[in-house]
């Protein structure tokens, strides 16, 4: 290496076709091997807590390292058979997108610094827009997920109520703990962020909801928000959007929708039917990362009224005074938290571009049609029991074999049992959640490259460990 941080244009191809090949084989091996692997905190000390080298090492020796040895350690979250969590599976196009954005190093926080990434960024709002639903009156930022998009809708959520000293914001006991965490940023005390109950489809009970307001604001409060799922993380449960609007246009309360897992749905037919009604939102934050298949991190926040959002955050400052470009020139350091902020809309254009629309649809069908298989298979089985019908690519289910009777402290030492098996012994990953209290084994199957043989297995697999984890009744 020189005395210098540069590199000679040979070197850096070279280091880049390095790269590139290690990625493209680690999609190529990913089926192969299993779609998690971490290691403990002590091992990875041993390996890698040392003091930062005076004198550096060849680079191509510190890309295989960490290739080989860092990267890989985790969950491998574009595995075919990870159906934990949520998971993700970026196109190839994103992933060079990100690389390209990290080269050209732009900083899109006004529209001076970054006008071309910029009005990209207005022509995906706009593309969310339209499958939305929203009015043109509507806009909105790419975030860096779910969690910040919330806090932006909170914050524009208590700048439309005009800063009340005595908040409260609603949301069901479904909800992801990024709203409630976003509520606590805000200002909302913890005592008046509501947790209203659900049906037994998991969807917000609306008699409880409006019941619990009218109690609040005869206290004194004042409800800022109501927040909606659109898929909520445990059984991608969709609240009563419709009844949601209707109830608070009525009550003049901010109506945001976290549609973080099952926004993308929207340009399907079936994702359509099922959220029917976001479109009468104030807000909703929805993520590119999971359901349209693109790199970490790249949520958004889209509002019907544009301005509501500028009006919340945009700060006069002395040492930006030369940004300002006039009202069609939007700087979006002016519409959420962050100022300075990556270029995020060019792996999504880059994606549509190459792939089209119709292969992105098909794409977000098969995890809707592989879920529905599962309810299928597990109807047939007499092993496994399905505890609330598959919505949004996710399915939840338990082993329960029908000829026999056990309690249910014995039914879930069973299912944590198999769980712990998946997880140790096969090359799936599954997570678990509670629904009202009973545990369930839960299948998220959004990957564009799961098939229906990936699923199968699996499902046989936990059949298997199920079985052989049944009491014994010699």
């Amino acid at each position: 290496m020189g005395d210098d941080l540069r590199m000679a244009p040979e070197q850096m191809l070279e280091l880049a076709r390095r790269t590139a090949e290690l990625l493209v084989q680690r999609i190529e091996n990913l089926p192969e091997e299993g779609a998690w692997e971490g290691e403990f905190r002590r091992e990875l000390e041993d390996q890698l807590l040392k003091d930062p080298p005076e004198d550096g090492q060849p680079a191509s020796q510190v890309i295989e390292q960490a290739a080989h040895e860092i990267l890989p350690i985790a969950m491998r979250l574009d595995h075919p058979r990870c159906f934990g969590f949520i998971p993700s599976q970026p196109t190839w196009p994103g992933v060079l997108a990100d690389f390209m954005v990290a080269g050209f190093n732009i900083n899109q926080c006004s529209w001076l610094t970054s006008s071309g990434p910029s009005q990209l960024e207005l022509v995906v709002i706009d593309w969310f827009r339209r499958w939305l639903g929203y009015p043109e009156s509507a806009g909105g930022l790419l975030t860096s997920g779910g969690s910040a998009a919330s806090l932006d809708a909170l914050v524009t959520a208590r700048e439309a109520a005009n800063h009340p000293e005595r908040a409260s914001v609603y949301m069901s006991n479904q909800s992801h703990s990024a709203l409630v965490r976003a509520a606590r940023i805000v200002g909302v005390r913890p005592e008046c962020i509501r947790m209203i109950p659900t049906d037994g489809d998991f969807r917000m009970d609306m008699d409880a909801l409006a019941e619990t307001v009218a109690e609040d604001r005869a206290a004194g409060l004042s409800p800022i928000a109501v927040c909606a799922n659109a898929g909520t993380s445990s059984s991608g449960a969709v609240d009563p959007l419709e009844a949601m609007a209707d109830y608070c246009e009525a009550q003049d309360i901010w109506l945001h929708v976290d549609a973080a897992h099952g926004g993308f749905a929207i340009v399907t037919e079936e994702g359509k039917r099922l959220l029917r009604g976001i479109e009468r939102a104030d807000s909703i934050s929805l993520d590119a990362h999971k359901w349209f298949f693109q790199p970490y991190e790249v949520g958004g926040l889209m509002v019907k009224d544009v301005r509501t959002l500028e009006r919340a955050f945009a700060v006069k400052h002395d040492i930006l005074q030369d940004t300002i470009w006039g009202a069609d020139h939007p700087n979006f350091s002016d519409r959420g938290l962050q100022l300075s902020r990556s270029v995020r809309a060019l792996k999504i254009w880059m994606s549509v571009q190459t792939f089209g629309m119709a292969a992105f649809r098909r794409a977000v069908s098969n995890g809707m049609a592989l879920a529905h298989r599962i309810e299928e298979y597990i109807k047939g089985s007499p092993v496994l029991e399905m505890l609330t019908p598959p919505t949004l690519g996710i399915a939840c289910f338990r082993v329960n074999p029908a000829s026999t009777d056990l309690g249910e402290d014995v039914l879930e030492e069973i299912n944590r049992t198999v769980l712990a098996r998946v997880f140790w012994e096969d090359r799936a990953f599954i997570s678990s959640t509670l629904l009202n209290g009973t545990f369930a084994l839960r299948m998220c199957v959004i990957n564009h490259t799961t098939t229906w043989n990936d699923v199968r297995e699996t499902l046989e697999t936990i059949s298997r460990f199920g079985t052989e984890s049944l009491p014994r009744t010699d």
